[in-house]
């Protein structure tokens, strides 16, 4: 036991070393690592219920639907910018632009405009799934690279090739791949929540539109 532990203290591979054996594709994983990080902290700010559907808009708006002012509703909805703001905005121009417009044609305007807003909520998500999958794949890459060296030099010189240079190659060629798992399985974990963040966000702000379609729809149905 005490030879075993000798030998795994000598072949033991500091950081620096895995770094220098995973050559050029050890800094992109890094940069893909921080990009992985500044979206997971951009997502934290970002998707949130309250810059969602933020609580003064859920507050104010629907006294000012109630008197029909549309003006000061949109002058609301302005200062607080928001994808609720954005939903509203449309759906507030198209009331005024439209007077005779149905309580049928302001809702489609509304779920037009619901349905965008949802997909950039969801859809910038992607990007850290994205990160995921090429991830490991940059890490293939590095270890394809790796054997094709290690297999080169035993090519070059068969008479001089030992098993442990071939060993030593393959082993230094799987650093890439390593990394790159490092690198994706926080990436997917972080996708798979921020995600399941956003739907409940957007299943907020569609029920939220909702509420506020439905009073102006039928203010202006009465007139």
């Amino acid at each position: 036991m005490m030879s075993l532990f000798l030998i795994s203290n000598a072949t033991a591979m500091t950081l620096l070393e895995a770094w220098n054996y995973g050559g050029w594709l050890m800094w992109v994983l890094l940069g893909m690592s921080v990009i992985g990080a500044t979206f997971c902290l951009y997502f934290l700010a970002t998707l949130r219920e309250g810059a969602v559907v933020p609580r003064r808009l859920r507050r104010d708006l629907p006294a000012y639907l109630l008197q029909e002012d549309v003006t000061e509703a949109r002058r609301l909805c302005e200062d607080s910018p928001s994808p609720l703001a954005a939903v509203m905005i449309a759906t507030l121009d198209a009331v005024r632009n439209a007077p005779c417009a149905s309580a049928e044609l302001i809702s489609k305007v509304a779920e037009s405009e619901g349905a965008r807003q949802s997909d950039m909520i969801q859809g910038q998500t992607q990007w850290l799934l994205e990160i995921a999958t090429i991830a490991p794949m940059v890490g293939l890459l590095g270890t394809v690279i790796g054997m094709l060296s290690a297999f080169g030099a035993v090519a070059s010189d068969v008479a001089a090739a030992k098993p442990t240079l071939l060993a030593e190659g393959v082993s230094q060629a799987i650093i890439t791949t390593i990394f790159g798992l490092f690198v994706a399985i926080p990436a997917m974990m972080m996708y798979a929540f921020f995600r399941r963040r956003a739907a409940k966000i957007v299943a907020t702000l569609e029920s939220t539109c909702a509420e506020m379609v439905a009073v102006l729809s039928s203010k202006h149905a009465q007139d």
